[in-house]
């Protein structure tokens, strides 16, 4: 590479042959990095919420996905994240909030990473982001229902 870089300084080597393109996100991937829907976040120890905190020690990214839910007919009602990471894994936290909205919590259990990745034409090198949106999604219902099942526990033992 210093060999590449000293030739072309000397004008020996043309800058044409050692040219390298650029690699290109697919434009849902811009637009959701450049206006993420839904960051913020939610009172953790609110009882209607539940938070997943994930992450991928290989690349450092960081996922906390929480959602809101409506204890009367467990639907999600609010979503919100905050994402340390590429512009993909920023991308795959806002596409999930936006999923998760409206729906049942055991059905936004079925949203698996490979429709997010196919929805944001995620390369197989980023692939691991679309998977900390699954990740995470499963985590903050999981901490949903595991708070849940403290809350009619301890209105069961108040009775």
């Amino acid at each position: 590479m210093l060999r590449h870089a000293t030739k072309r300084i000397l004008g020996l080597e043309s800058p044409v042959a050692t040219r390298i393109l650029p690699r290109f996100y697919h434009e849902r991937v811009v637009d959701h990095y450049n206006n993420p829907r839904n960051v913020g976040a939610f009172d953790k120890n609110d009882s209607t919420v539940g938070t997943g905190l994930v992450g991928a020690p290989a690349c450092g990214d960081v996922m906390k996905l929480q959602i809101k839910v409506d204890e009367e007919t467990g639907k999600i009602t609010d979503a919100c994240f905050k994402t340390f990471g590429c512009g993909s894994a920023i991308a795959s936290s806002s596409v999930a909030t936006e999923w998760v909205k409206g729906k049942h919590t055991e059905e936004v259990l079925t949203i698996k990473n490979t429709e997010i990745a196919k929805h944001l034409s995620l390369p197989p090198v980023k692939l691991h982001c679309s998977m900390l949106a699954e990740d995470a999604i499963k985590a903050a219902v999981k901490d949903y229902e595991a708070k849940r099942g403290k809350s009619v526990a301890s209105t069961t033992a108040k009775s």
